[in-house]
Order: C-alpha cells, then structure tokens, then sequence
C-alpha cells in the first residue's frame, strides 16, 4: 500500500493571507524568523487578522536559519505555557521548520530529539493545536511536506524530521511575500525547488500522483527562474506556485542524496541549504543515471532539452543545471565555494558516513555506501566528472 498526504486546504493567488480571518481558534502562537516579515509589514497583517477572528496571539520570533534543536526546545516551552490552539509560522524554511519541531515537543513535552529523529514514528500530533503555515520564500516547500530540518550543532548534523503528522492542516501561499526576496536567497530557494523536483521525480517512493507534480514544477522552474532572479514580479508568483508543486511531489515520493549531502556539509561547512543543492545535483545525477537514466530522459524530453540516446539527455539535462547555476553567480564546486581543501579533508569521512545514515538516502534510486559517498564528495569538491 502506498500513500499520497497533503495539506487539508492550500490557499494562493493575491491577498490569500487574508484566509486567517476566518480561521477558528482562540490563542495562536506566531513563529518568525529575523525580522524581514516585520519590516515588510507582513506580520502586523497576520496578527490583525487573527485579531479579526477573534484570536489572540503571542510572538515566538528571533528563529536563527538552520535552527538548532535549543531554539526549538525553547519554542516548545513558550508554548506550553502559553497552550495556543493554533500554531502559525510565517517566513523562510527555518522558522516554519522550528514551528513544526516546537509544535511535537508542546504535545509531548516528556518526548526527546533523539526519538523525533526517527523518521515516521512521530505520536499523533493535533492534540492540543493545528499548523498553519505561510512561506515567504520559494524554494522548501514545507509549507506542503511532511519534514523539518532541524540542526544538532554540538553534533554537527542536520537532521530531517520526517513524518506525516508534521504536514501542516493549512499553507497559505500569497506571492507577495515572494516578492520581498534578495536575488542571491531567490537563486538558492529556486535551486532547492528544482532539486525537489528532479529528486521526487526518480526517488524510490515516487508515483502516478507525484510525477505530474515534479514535471510541472521542473518546467516552471525551468521557465521562471532566471526572470525571478531578475526581480520580474509576475516570474516570481509563478515560482512561488512552481516551489509547492516541488514540495507535494517530494513529500510523498521522498528525496535523495543530494539533500543527504547538503543536509550534512551545510551542517559543517554552514553552506546555505540550496546553495548545497545547487552545486551537488549534476554530480547526483551522474553517480544516480547508471540506476534510473530513463527517469531523467524524460526530464530532459519534458524541457526540450537536446539528445538522441539516454545519455546525451542526462548529459543535456546537467548541463543545464550548471548553466542556471553560472547564470546566477552559484559555483559548481565545493572548493570554488571556498571550503579549504584541509578542513574538508578532515570532515569528508565524517559527513560521508553521516550523509549515508541521513532519512533521504534509503529513498535515493541507486544503492550508496560510505567509500562511494567519499569518493562522490571528493569529485564535487574537485569538479570532477562522475564515472563509477
């Protein structure tokens, strides 16, 4: 048996915040980030219609990206106390990420990190409150997933909470909030969708009801991207509606190692999440083709991409990749990135063993193990082209 899960109501279009209106509720808790959604007036709006509704609500604000497993726990507390009926959280992946990690331990305060990170084995949330979630950025699509990241920087991993229970009961989707991004964080967001979507479109759990969601977002990415750097307003709607399509696909097809890579250098190199993902996915796809080279031939039909066999296909489709990522000033190595060649000596048998443990990687289509995920991050810091 297998299961399709996504948010009850997804709201889009122009003034879509406005749905909070009608919400039901008495107390919510607002989780932000560091500030941009106050500056752009955006949070007042929120905590004016919640007003509107009849509900009060109290701020949890302040949450770092790549939030830590402290902030969370922090976050929990607050709301313990303050027992909200209805958890929202506005902004980037990290504030809503935190929100959906704070809103497991308000439930179950006597629940620990080390049992959360053990993908789908979550107790029942809803209990006590329901999420909302509002995305101003285009690009992680948690908004829509059933995952968290959530960093342990004593450890130096970043983990992904994975769990249905952790899809939000509503997404608001309103591209003005999109509107509001820099070019380099609309290059990395945009980059971090396209991976979900090439991931999702040939991950182990993917289906009939994924592959449609994949293709589209591929195509909108494709289409919009580089206008959405650009700061073209209608090419950034239309991303921010391309990102959730990613996400529904790879909530329920689940994702691969180029996320368990990201997730474990960014933990160590604190290299920006689709930065990592930018410059990691030609070289995925080329250690993955030998395992699902007829999977990304099709994405490569779907863009009209040049080639006549599989290969001149996944050659055109990585090509591609890092002609966007050139375009928009993201480097195709690790050492271009500026990681020193020491420090990552030092660290690649440590992330290459924690890269082969993370959640994403059992859904990867190509089999992995600690000397080839070493051998694969030596070819990506080098720049090497994937033969093995």
């Amino acid at each position: 048996m297998a299961r399709f899960t996504l948010p009850r109501d997804i709201y889009f279009g122009e003034n879509s915040l406005e749905t909070l209106k009608d919400l039901d509720g008495k107390k919510a808790v607002i989780v932000v980030g560091g500030g941009s959604m106050k500056r752009f007036g955006f949070l007042d709006k929120v905590v004016d219609y919640l007003k509107e509704a009849g509900i009060e609500s109290k701020l949890i604000e302040g949450v770092e990206p790549d939030p830590s497993v402290e902030t969370v726990m922090n976050g929990a507390k607050v709301m313990r106390e303050y027992e909200p009926d209805l958890i929202v959280s506005i902004g980037g992946g990290s504030p809503i990420d935190a929100a959906k990690a704070m809103w497991i331990f308000y439930e179950y305060p006597e629940f620990t990190f080390k049992e959360a990170v053990v993908p789908f084995a979550l107790p029942k949330l809803r209990q006590k409150a329901t999420f909302v979630a509002i995305p101003s950025t285009s690009g992680t699509a948690t908004e829509v997933t059933a995952f968290s990241v959530i960093t342990d920087y004593k450890a130096k991993i970043k983990y992904p909470l994975a769990d249905f229970n952790l899809t939000p009961d509503i997404a608001i989707i309103d591209p003005a909030l999109a509107q509001t991004m820099p070019p380099k964080l609309t290059a990395h967001t945009g980059m971090d969708a396209l991976t979900h979507a090439i991931e999702a479109y040939v991950a182990g759990l993917h289906s009939v009801f994924s592959d449609p969601l994949a293709i589209q977002a591929i195509v909108m990415v494709n289409q919009y991207l580089f206008k959405s750097y650009k700061e073209d307003k209608e090419a950034r709607n239309q991303m921010h509606l391309a990102q959730c399509l990613a996400g529904m696909a790879f909530s329920n097809a689940l994702l691969g190692i180029t996320h368990s890579l990201a997730h474990k250098t960014g933990a160590v190199f604190h290299i920006p999440h689709g930065c990592a993902n930018a410059i990691y996915l030609p070289y995925v796809i080329d250690f993955n083709k030998k395992a699902c080279a007829p999977r990304y031939a099709d994405i490569a039909r779907s863009l009209k991409l040049p080639g006549n066999t599989d290969d001149e296909l996944v050659d055109s489709l990585t090509n591609m990749i890092k002609d966007m990522n050139k375009s928009m000033d993201i480097p195709l190595t690790l050492k271009d990135y500026g990681v020193d060649e020491k420090e990552f000596k030092d660290s690649e048998d440590f992330i290459a063993h924690n890269a082969v443990l993370d959640a994403c990687t059992g859904s990867n289509p190509r089999s992995i193990n600690d000397a080839e995920m070493k051998k694969l991050l030596e070819y990506i810091y080098y720049g090497k082209k994937v033969d093995f």
